[in-house]
C-alpha cells in the first residue's frame, strides 16, 4: 500500500512538472510552435536549450519549422534550421517546410531549406514537386530558384500536369506566367508533353487566349 501511494505521488509530480495538452503534446512543444509562428527567436532558443524536441509535432503533424514557414517567419525558420530542424519533415497533408516554402513563394526560407538538404524529389499530396505549385501561382523567382537547384521540370503530378501545364491551365496568362513559361522552356520543359486527356500546352494556351504564351511555345516547337 505504501509502495502504491509512492507511485501515485511520483506520477502526480511528473504530471505537474511536464504538463500535457489535450492531444498529449507537452506544453514546451506547444510553446515551440507558438514561438515559431510569432517569430520569437529568443523563445525558440530558450526552449531548445531546455531540451524541447526540435521536430516535435502539433495536432496537424507539423513541426515548429513548418509552423514558422506557414507564417513566413524567416528569422524563426533560420534559428530552427541552424539548430538542426528537418526541412523535409511532412505534416498530415504531406507538406514539408521545403515544399510549402516553394509552393507559397517564401523565397528566403526556401533558399535555407535548399542549403540544408531539401529533397528535390519530394512531392506533395497531389504528387507534385515544389516547382509545380510555384509555377501555377506565378512565383517567378521561386521558379527560377527551384530550376537552378535542379528540380525536374518535366515531373508529372497526379493530375497528369507538369509545371508548364499548370502555369498555363491555372495561371492568368499575364507577365508573371509568361516569364515562368519562358524559364521552364529554357530549362528544357517538354513543350509537347500533353495532359492526361492528350491536350498539349499550346492547345491550352490557345483555349485560354494567352497569345504571348502561345507565341513563345510555338517558337519553341510546340504543336
Amino acid at each position: 500500500m505504501r509502495y502504491f501511494s509512492a507511485v501515485l505521488a511520483f506520477v502526480a509530480l511528473l504530471s505537474a512538472s511536464v504538463p500535457f495538452t489535450a492531444s498529449g503534446e507537452t506544453m514546451s512543444e506547444t510553446s515551440l510552435h507558438a514561438a515559431a509562428t510569432s517569430g520569437d527567436v529568443a523563445a525558440i532558443e530558450k526552449l531548445l536549450s531546455a531540451g524541447t524536441a526540435i521536430d516535435a509535432r502539433d495536432d496537424s503533424g507539423a513541426t515548429a519549422l513548418l509552423a514558422a514557414t506557414h507564417a513566413n517567419q524567416v528569422e524563426a525558420a533560420r534559428a530552427l534550421i541552424d539548430a538542426g530542424a528537418d526541412v523535409n519533415a511532412k505534416d498530415d497533408i504531406e507538406d514539408s517546410p521545403y515544399l510549402y516554402a516553394g509552393a507559397r513563394g517564401h523565397l528566403e526560407i526556401l533558399k535555407m531549406t535548399l542549403a540544408h538538404g531539401a529533397d528535390l524529389k519530394s512531392v506533395n499530396r497531389y504528387g507534385g514537386t515544389a516547382l509545380i505549385p510555384a509555377s501555377e501561382r506565378g512565383h517567378v523567382e521561386t521558379v527560377r530558384t527551384l530550376i537552378d537547384a535542379g528540380v525536374d521540370v518535366n515531373h508529372v503530378n497526379k493530375l497528369h500536369w507538369t509545371a508548364l501545364l499548370e502555369a498555363i491551365i491555372l495561371g492568368d496568362g499575364g507577365e508573371r506566367h509568361q516569364k515562368i513559361v519562358e524559364l521552364l522552356v529554357k530549362a528544357g520543359a517538354d513543350v509537347n508533353l500533353a495532359d492526361g486527356k492528350g491536350v498539349t500546352p499550346l492547345q491550352h494556351a490557345r483555349a485560354g487566349g494567352y497569345k504571348e504564351i502561345e507565341a513563345a511555345l510555338a517558337a519553341a516547337g510546340a504543336r
